[in-house]
């Protein structure tokens, strides 16, 4: 998770809370860097996901984070708040609680599949708001359906208040290219190796091998969408290797780092990221 940031985020409005004007609702929006929505609920479900850029949201004891092969869902009467440290663009899929029962009954992270996102990319471009078709109907109610499938997620990087876990999760993220051992990072807590290895597997739910990965593809994502070059940010995550760091994003993301920057060139602001 990005360092807590002192910075005025500004105020984002919901678009609508007291009716959804459809049963199925799309809405694509670009949001600033360091923009938040206030904490609300509404009584339909709302899946949240980010086509550039890192969506958070924050719930009571919970705070998702999701890059772009997960979005979250958020059950009707959820209370929720939205948030971002760098510009995201995104959108949210409005569901009726009367279309909510094949989905998850808590708030979580899903898995976007291909198809579920090349739904949501089509909706992008082509669908704002409510279907004005019965074509575009269909298509609002096989992402709802895909919603319904996909694979239920944790955070995509969880936080832990665990004594030993906490300050070591807390220096990474204020220094995502350290390249410290599993052993030195112990040491910092006066514990072993192998006692953090298995607070992390409790508390996080995966090594903590894997949640720096994590953190360094979240850390990544933002230099990349600025223009920096894929070099500098391998250098600034602790890589030595170029190429080490393009096969870490390759099998976290699935595309190199080139290849998901001129994904961006199709969205507002994305014509003037540097290749």
């Amino acid at each position: 998770m990005p360092a807590p940031t002192t910075r005025a985020r500004p105020l984002q409005v919901a678009p609508f809370t007291d009716d959804l004007p459809t049963p199925i609702h799309f809405r694509s929006a670009r949001m600033p860097a360091e923009a938040s929505f206030p904490s609300h609920r509404h009584d339909w479900g709302e899946f949240v996901y980010s086509f550039t850029g890192v969506m958070e949201v924050q719930l009571q004891g919970q705070h998702f984070l999701a890059p772009s092969q997960y979005g979250i869902w958020l059950p009707p009467g959820v209370e929720h708040r939205g948030m971002n440290h760098d510009e995201t663009f995104y959108c949210s899929l409005y569901v009726s609680a009367g279309l909510t029962a094949a989905l998850p009954r808590q708030a979580c992270a899903l898995t976007v599949g291909p198809l579920l996102r090349a739904l949501l990319e089509h909706c992008r471009q082509h669908i704002e708001g409510a279907a004005k078709t019965a074509q575009e109907l269909r298509l609002l109610q096989v992402a709802v359906d895909q919603l319904g499938s996909a694979e239920v997620a944790g955070s995509y990087l969880p936080a832990s208040r665990d004594s030993l876990l906490e300050p070591v999760l807390r220096a990474l993220q204020g220094n995502p290219g350290d390249c410290r051992s599993i052993a030195e990072l112990a040491r910092t807590v006066h514990t072993t190796e192998r006692t953090l290895m298995r607070r992390s597997q409790r508390e996080l739910g995966m090594t903590l091998s894997e949640w720096r990965l994590r953190l360094r593809v979240l850390s990544a994502v933002a230099p990349l969408e600025a223009g920096q070059t894929v070099e500098n940010i391998a250098h600034d995550l602790g890589y030595n290797s170029v190429s080490a760091f393009i096969a870490m994003f390759r099998r976290m993301m699935g595309a190199t780092p080139d290849e998901y920057r001129k994904t961006l060139a199709g969205f507002p602001g994305g014509a003037g990221v540097r290749r």
